[in-house]
């Protein structure tokens, strides 16, 4: 894969990034607090990622696209979290996220859950990923650890990543309780930092925990659509849909604006240890719902593989 473009991302005061969040997340929800705090461990529950932190060059990646999945999948774009790193150019990289699995790995499509502290020149990789598919027993939702069956680092089609040296360190952490609005966890996060940074483009990512409530989640098929997708409709229609109950352990990465990289502004992935995960799209259970998270302002971007012939279709 080759590296298109790289982008430094606004760098932004901690205390004005604090004020500007908790305001955006009080028009959407019944309480919200937003604070600098140390990173809590993170290999701890419920985590049990394999870095301690996210701190630490803050980037993200945003790899091939949905593009390279509809209308027609391109199933030859495989690629490789190690020369992911290399391409960010930060080896040894912690690297979160949402994404597709390589096809030519699993032999079906799946929901990729990135969590990888990828090999450096001292240490191996550690692959902490999960991967969410359609259960062929009953059609449910089927959550396998990656590394449970393979032992490779590869993705297919498209990711959105957030990478760190996975240190230590302070990050903010965000609080937000009883949904009011209309929109979702993630889409307010990133409309609050659109909507005061303008055409400045801020980007982040971290992680959250849902810890009450539910929320509708999608999996993609196992079977690539024979047919082209040429609608959100058709997309939707491909898809299925579940209610997954909390805690549910989610990956975002967040841009505020597209800077003209042909980015997917938002993306996040989650899993969970009682089998369920996948592709968020919002709390089913608004009232009830408990959001906590910890993100880290990310400095540069850079994108990969950008797809030639682009549209907008499927990027909810």
């Amino acid at each position: 894969c080759q590296t298109l473009g790289n982008f430094s991302l606004s760098i932004i005061s901690p205390l004005l990034f604090i004020i500007v969040l908790q305001k955006g997340l009080k028009e959407n929800f019944a309480d919200a607090q937003v604070s600098v705090v140390d990173c809590p461990d993170l290999t701890q529950e419920p985590f049990n990622f394999p870095a301690k932190g996210i701190c630490g060059k803050p980037r993200i990646a945003d790899v091939g696209g949905v593009p390279y999945l509809i209308p027609i999948a391109k199933k030859e774009k495989v690629y490789d979290l190690n020369t992911v790193a290399k391409d960010i150019e930060l080896p040894g990289a912690f690297i979160l996220g949402a994404g597709a699995v390589s096809s030519r790995v699993l032999g079906i499509n799946a929901e990729f859950i990135p969590i990888v502290k990828t090999k450096s020149e001292k240490k191996p990789a550690v692959n902490g990923s999960y991967v969410a598919q359609i259960n062929p027993a009953d059609k449910g939702c089927l959550l396998e650890k990656y590394s449970s069956k393979y032992t490779d680092c590869e993705f297919g089609l498209l990711a959105n990543l957030y990478a760190s040296e996975g240190q230590p360190g302070k990050v903010i952490e965000v609080k937000a309780n009883g949904r009011t609005g209309e929109l979702n966890f993630v889409s307010c996060l990133r409309q609050t930092l659109e909507k005061h940074y303008g055409e400045k483009p801020v980007g982040m990512g971290g992680t959250f925990v849902i810890q009450k409530g539910k929320a509708k989640i999608h999996i993609m098929p196992p079977e690539f659509s024979a047919c082209p997708l040429n609608t959100d409709e058709d997309v939707n229609n491909w898809l299925k849909f579940f209610e997954m109950k909390a805690p549910l352990i989610c990956q975002p990465v967040i841009v505020s604006r597209d800077p003209g990289f042909d980015l997917r502004v938002e993306h996040t992935h989650c899993f969970s240890h009682h089998g369920e995960g996948g592709h968020y799209h919002q709390d089913t259970s608004p009232d009830s719902v408990q959001y906590l998270g910890y993100f880290q302002p990310a400095e540069l971007l850079f994108r990969i593989d950008r797809p030639q012939e682009t549209h907008l279709v499927g990027r909810d």
